[in-house]
């Protein structure tokens, strides 16, 4: 049945044409932006997860930044620690020239002086933007429980789309020379002085001719001392500033007459570790031991017994220097005496400073290799949204020549359609 008022053809070619027009605005559009979906009512899902992608990789152009910032800052520090590594070698090889008795040893210790005002100077200049980690002035707490700075490392998104900052802790060093504070008689001191105070008594026969250094506490994870070995002095939960417990870095001496012996507490030392010490400096420092009996038979003690038949004068002190090079300030080679036990003071110095360079080297690889695989995950999330978003360029140029083919098909077949009811007219001629 024909009909001039219904026109079914033409509207079926009205709509394949609509149909047509619309996917061909949506390829220019594609074609144009070089986006397949470049706003959420194109698919929504995907835009979504497009959208946060984004969002990441901007928060890690931050990180990369900070990655970056922190690595200079610990690079200086490196730097500082090896410069002062380096400085300690030479004041050793000064004390180790005050050994020999015919040498000016006035003229060492000024070169000594000289060289720790160069080392004085290395650590208070080794910040980056205002933060120095070798200087003892950071007082806070990283991501690892310890004495420290944090570094932002990452961005950790789990599968709920909850974020977590990612830190990577630096350690601080403390390589200052700042002086050192006594310690309590319940860290360490030598047990009861019988006798003459301070004094150890001619041999006799008697008990006051003998000491005993059998007292150590150390510190412990707890903010105490209750601990059986030493910890570092950044290690979580040690609290510097409590002094009836030994802790890494801290210095006892022990005199014996003209002899001195001193010991730098290392991390992991016990009491037995700290009474051979002590012993071995002094023996280094060149006590006779025909004349003195150091006997370490007996575990965590240290029994000194005079053998002469002269009543000879002891001292013992613990004290806690708040730098890691605090020792540095009291070695004199003026004197025979001072330049032996210097020569065991320095190593522990040379050491801490090792330990030193050798962390924050670490830490410095650890921070270079996280900013490689950060801009490396950057580029690989950008390539993942590209995948997602953008519009195959090809397929689109394709779609768009059979398109423009359709478009002018449907325009032909429209004005076709519309011109049927005029075969009607010839049913009334």
């Amino acid at each position: 049945m024909s009909s001039i008022l219904t026109n079914n053809s033409a509207m079926v070619a009205l709509q394949s044409l609509k149909s047509i027009n619309a996917n061909l605005n949506r390829t220019q559009v594609e074609i144009s932006t070089g986006k397949a979906v470049g706003a959420a009512k194109d698919n929504a899902a995907v835009w979504a997860i497009s959208k946060v992608m984004e969002s990441d990789v901007q928060g890690f152009k931050g990180i990369s930044e900070s990655l970056s910032l922190g690595e200079a800052t610990v690079a200086v520090a490196r730097k500082a620690s090896e410069t002062v590594t380096g400085l300690l070698n030479d004041v050793k090889a000064k004390i180790v020239a005050a050994q020999e008795d015919n040498v000016d040893r006035s003229k060492l210790q000024t070169d000594i002086a000289a060289l720790r005002k160069t080392i004085e100077s290395v650590v208070g200049a080794a910040q980056f933007n205002g933060l120095n980690l070798v200087n003892g002035g950071v007082t806070t707490s990283n991501a690892n429980g310890n004495t420290g700075v944090n570094v932002l490392g990452s961005l950790d998104r789990s599968s709920t789309g909850a974020v977590v900052a990612g830190q990577i802790g630096v350690d601080s060093q403390n390589l200052s020379l700042s002086a050192g504070v006594a310690l309590t008689t319940a860290a360490a001191a030598v047990g009861v002085d019988a006798g003459v105070a301070n004094m150890l008594d001619a041999n006799d026969g008697g008990t006051n001719d003998s000491i005993t250094l059998d007292t150590f506490a150390f510190l412990d994870n707890a903010g105490a001392a209750a601990g059986t070995a030493a910890l570092s002095r950044t290690a979580a939960g040690v609290d510097n500033a409590v002094g009836t417990g030994l802790v890494e870095g801290d210095q006892l001496k022990l005199r014996i007459g003209n002899v001195e012996g001193r010991y730098t507490i290392k991390e992991g030392d016990t009491a037995e570790a700290i009474v051979g010490g002590i012993k071995n400096a002094l023996i280094a420092g060149g006590l006779d031991e025909a004349s003195f009996t150091l006997d370490i038979s007996t575990a965590g003690e240290l029994k000194v017994t005079n053998e002469t038949n002269q009543a000879v004068a002891f001292a013992f002190e613990a004290t806690r220097g708040t730098g890691g090079l605090a020792g540095l300030a009291t070695i004199d080679v003026s004197t025979q005496a001072g330049a032996q036990s210097a020569l065991n003071q320095i190593e522990g110095m040379i050491q801490t400073s090792i330990n030193a360079a050798a962390a924050f080297g670490s830490v410095e690889k650890r921070i270079s290799i996280q900013n490689d695989f950060v801009g490396q995950l950057s580029d690989a999330m950008k390539s993942g949204i590209g995948a997602l978003v953008d519009a195959n360029m090809e397929e689109a140029s394709a779609r768009l020549q059979a398109l423009q083919t359709q478009q002018q098909l449907g325009i032909q077949a429209l004005s076709i359609a519309n011109q049927a009811p005029q075969s009607i007219l010839a049913l009334f001629r």
